[in-house]
């Protein structure tokens, strides 16, 4: 990319000069020789890997197993900084480094203390050994990451380092990723000595880390106008120190992939390595140089991925040789922190910090936090004062033990909401859209950036705005006062800009790869709106799913099943166009286990399979003459009135059932122009599930409806043709735990002659043959079992959702299931883990019964109605009469939000890293340099010097006022 250096926060005071210089790829090293490739660059995919791992992490790899290498045992022992550990055969220090090291190599690496830089020369008169004979050991253990190298003295002569393991050693033979491919044990050798040196010392490290592992450096325009900020704090401080870039695989992430648990991120190209580490990367094979625009470009998609930056922290505050985006899932640098619960480990000199008032609860900073710092909580007074929220007690105030570690972190930190709870709309919603945000983005007149929030949680905005159940607007806070905000109007009036091609919302991909698009292909069977939905977050994140629809039109029961004056067809093909817009291909009129099998699919390439074909057949209820002509299922009906709209409903029609789908199959009726139309159910008129508007707008249009009856038989007259229906008294519906248990008075009935009967009392599965051969087992109601978070079947290429696995519901938990589906094949294609570090999707709603609003808080105006159409005769009629609101209509609706939810920062949790200030769109999140201290960079061999001083002062602290804060204690 070219990177606009007037819009770049992260140029500092470099000049057009300097940045030109940096966008020139190197050609020769620091000493001005050619640069010596001694091993080409090489990159492991995901089918190119094994894994290595064991329930215990303690497993010792195969080396513990093979015969004894007396000198890389010895190196291991002088490499590891392990506190008290006598090492062994069976540890990993020497278990991790003898899969890769000779005792040849050991024999000259005796000669090197650690982290003591030496040249060829010094190794050749230390080691006695012969100079081709050492550059040929130095060379090889260079490309196994045994040891590094630079030219930082004042002659530039190259000298070779015997590094730590980590950051160090451990890692760089991870970058050399053939080698993982043959030793995928190192995944585990890195992860052990990431976590073994520190299990004792993490609660006495003072604040900047101690020159341990690495350091939170935040995004650079979230400090920006921070005028106490220090250099050390800015990236753009450390790209003027350096002229020299190189873009490596990120040994997390490669290890975690090693080790079964990775991330679904594509690990290549993501860290950086800077100055003289940039030229060894590049000669030994583990990255390649790239420009200060291409630095640029990774740091600014590491940040619209989630990822944090963290610079390394062993050298002091004038020198790091690289920059790393994080993923905080895989990242043991992160680790250091978040599973000790000692932030002083890593975290920046900042804490986020929220302004209320501005603050619309709408999520996005507790989804993007890796420290789980910032939860949902409420802005309303309770009836005993504001909500005190929890604060994560610290080690620097508490007697400290494994007790207080997190082993859950990755879980834990993913839970988006307080127990006490938070914006009733966003937690009754399914697919918990942010209400609140995009009300206030339409208050304020930004119409296409509230279509784009409401996308990220749902993209159908446009559908659900005619035709959504709202329970939104039923949770919503306001209605406790007077009545709910209408929310879906509002939406449906943010969501007309989707249906223009000139305006509509396209969003650009958030791609978890600095290579461009995933290339695994992904076939979703169904388009109605959970497998598009699963398309739609698919597509965002890189893939180009194939969509495969059995019927002529995409959009499933949008398209078939919801008549056309609630939902006209062209919204659909709209919305749909959107995602053909981000390379969503749908094949149409092709149905799998037909047309084309499983097997077939997965012979061309595709490697998971979403399976989401929904209810498409109706049920009957097993009584006498219900076969009969004139009778049909509500499935097939309402099919044929989009099939032929025109078509006549001749003579008087029952409809059975009492959901919204019986209450369309009355109104098409009354559409076909049947002269009577009559509804019977088992329900009482407020137990009935179709929605209350719905039910009036079909008396209003002279559809009967009769409570408390259920079919005991129908009248089938000599031709074959149903004649009328028997009915028997239904007097109880549900049982007292509210399950579907109807008991019936046998001895009361009634004859309601008819010429029709439309069946609407369920739906069916229909599987053709598309599961012959499957493993995926079926249950209940001939559904498919699968795990309920992941959706994933005994077919672990293929995963399910939508009305399929949930019996029929509405149309917001069709996507709600989609958007979760994409979560689990996207990791699934990547072989990553299905659960770990996923969001909880925890939502609690606020106690609206204990709340304090002050009538001075809210605008007083009643909910504002849209304008409907006179309709003269309803015959063959399929117009929607219901207006969108008009603009002004929109900012005295939205005026009516009590803007309830907020977010909670926990400040003890908080990192710094400044990701939450890049996806708040309402400037209500900001970085504070609380912890000045926090950038404190002391070389490795110092650290002793740093520690005990403040462990020394801690252990007086607590001796003299015991525990703070510490629950239960």
């Amino acid at each position: 990319m070219s990177v606009n250096l007037d819009e770049n926060p992260m140029r500092g005071t470099l000049t057009d000069e300097e940045v030109a210089a940096r966008n020139v790829i190197p050609t020769t090293n620091p000493a001005g020789e050619p640069t010596r490739i001694i091993a080409p660059e090489y990159m492991s995919e995901v089918d190119t890997f094994t894994t290595w791992a064991n329930e215990d992490r303690n497993t010792p790899g195969p080396a513990a197993s093979e015969p004894l290498k007396p000198g890389v045992l010895r190196e291991a022992a002088k490499i590891t900084d392990r506190i008290g550990n006598k090492t062994s055969e069976k540890d990993p220090d020497y278990w991790g480094l003898a899969s890769v090291m000779t005792d040849e190599e050991a024999s000259l690496t005796r000669h090197m203390k650690v982290r003591v830089p030496m040249t060829l020369a010094q190794l050749v008169q230390k080691s006695g050994m012969d100079e081709a004979c050492v550059q040929e050991l130095l060379d090889s253990m260079s490309i196994k990451g045994i040891i590094e190298y630079n030219w930082e003295n004042p002659t530039k002569t190259k000298q070779y380092v015997l590094p730590m393991f980590v950051p160090g050693s451990a890692e760089f033979t991870l970058m050399n990723q053939k080698q993982l491919e043959e030793h995928p044990e190192l995944g585990s050798f890195f992860e052990r000595m990431a976590y073994l040196p520190l299990t004792k010392v993490t609660k006495m490290v003072p604040p900047g880390g101690a020159g341990i592992g690495m350091h939170v450096i935040p995004v650079e325009k979230s400090i920006s106008h921070e005028n106490t900020s220090v250099d050390v704090e800015h990236i753009s401080h450390w790209l003027k120190k350096y002229d020299r870039y190189a873009a490596g695989a990120c040994s997390c992430r490669l290890g975690e992939r090693a080790r079964g648990e990775g991330s679904p991120d594509d690990p290549q190209e993501w860290c950086i390595g800077i100055g003289d580490m940039a030229d060894y990367l590049v000669e030994t094979g583990k990255g390649h140089f790239i420009t200060y625009d291409q630095v640029i470009d990774t740091l600014l998609r590491a940040e619209k991925n989630g990822f944090v930056h963290q610079i390394t922290n062993i050298d002091g505050e004038n020198k790091i040789f690289g920059i790393c985006n994080c993923q905080v899932n895989v990242c043991h640098a992160l680790r250091t922190s978040q599973l000790f619960n000692t932030p002083n480990l890593s975290r920046s000199a900042y804490v986020a910090h929220v302004e209320a008032e501005k603050c619309v609860a709408c999520g996005a900073c507790v989804e993007v936090c890796p420290a789980g710092a910032p939860k949902l909580g409420q802005k309303l007074c309770t009836k005993n004062g504001r909500v005190e929220y929890p604060i994560q007690p610290l080690p620097d105030d508490n007697q400290w033990g494994e007790d207080d570690w997190d082993w859950d972190y990755k879980d834990n930190h993913r839970i988006e909401c307080h127990e006490s709870g938070t914006a009733p709309c966003k937690v009754a919603c399914p697919a918990h859209v942010p209400v609140q945000g995009y009300l206030r983005m339409a208050a304020q007149g930004r119409y296409t950036e509230a279509l784009g929030i409401i996308k990220r949680a749902n993209p159908f905005p446009a559908v659900c705005g005619r035709v959504c159940n709202r329970r939104c607007e039923a949770a919503c806070t306001r209605g406790t006062i007077d009545e709910a905000v209408a929310i879906d109007e509002v939406k449906k009036f943010i969501a007309e800009k989707d249906l223009d091609a000139q305006t509509r919302y396209v969003p650009v991909p958030t791609i978890p790869s600095m290579r461009g698009a995933f290339k695994q292909k992904i076939a979703i069977i169904g388009a109605g709106p959970a497998g598009l939905s699963c398309a739609y977050y698919l597509a965002d994140k890189g893939y180009a799913p194939v969509v495969f629809e059995k019927n002529p039109l995409p959009g499933g029961m949008m398209t078939y099943g919801i008549p056309a004056y609630k939902l006209a067809k062209d919204v659909v093909a709209a919305e749909i166009d959107v995602m053909r817009e981000m390379g969503v291909e749908i094949r149409c009129g092709v149905e799998v286990g037909k047309d084309v099998t499983l097997d077939e699919l997965r012979k061309q390439g595709f490697c998971a399979f979403y399976v989401a074909i929904g209810c498409q057949g109706g049920r009957r209820v097993g009584v006498s003459g219900e076969d009969a002509e004139g009778i049909v299922t509500a499935v097939d009906f309402l099919r044929g009135a989009v099939d032929e709209p025109d078509q006549n409903v001749s003579g008087t029609t029952v409809v059975i059932g009492g959901g919204n789908v019986a209450i369309d199959a009355a109104r098409v009726s009354v559409r076909g122009g049947s002269p009577a139309v009559s509804m019977y159910c088992l329900e009482q008129l407020d137990e009935m599930p179709a929605l209350s508007e719905e039910i009036v707008e079909a008396e209003e249009e002279g559809v009967v409806i009769k409570n408390g009856w259920g079919p005991a038989a129908f009248q089938v007259g000599a031709d074959g043709h149903v004649t009328g229906v028997t009915f028997k008294r239904c007097t109880r519906v549900y049982d007292n735990n509210h399950r579907f248990s109807p008991i019936y008075d046998e001895d009361d009935t009634i004859t309601v002659p008819c010429d029709n009967v439309v069946f609407s009392i369920g739906q069916s599965i229909e599987w053709g043959d598309l599961l012959a051969g499957s493993k995926v087992e079926l249950g209940r109601e001939n559904g498919p079992v699968a795990d309920p978070k992941t959706y994933q079947t005994a077919e672990p290429d293929v995963f399910v959702g939508g009305d399929v696995y949930t019996g029929p519901k509405f149309v917001i938990d069709a996507i709600a299931a989609g958007h979760e589906a994409a979560i689990s094949l996207h990791r699934y294609a990547q072989k990553a883990s299905l659960t770990i570090g996923r969001n909880q999707l925890h939502y609690v709603e606020l106690d609206k019964t204990n709340i304090l609003v002050d009538p001075g808080d809210y605008d007083h105006a009643g909910r504002v109605r849209p304008t409907c159409d006179h309709v003269h005769s309803l015959l063959h009629d399929w117009t929607d009469v219901r207006h969108t609101f008009t603009e002004e209509q929109v900012k005295k609706e939205t005026a009516r939000c009590l803007k309830c939810g907020a977010s909670i920062v926990d400040p003890n949790r908080c990192i710094g890293c400044g990701l939450c200030t890049t996806r708040c769109e309402f400037d209500a999140i900001h970085l504070k340099r609380d912890h000045p201290e926090c950038s404190t960079m002391v070389a490795s061999e110092k650290k002793m010097g740093a520690v005990l001083p403040y462990a020394a002062k801690r252990g007086i602290k607590l001796l003299l006022h015991g525990n703070k804060n510490k629950p239960g204690k």
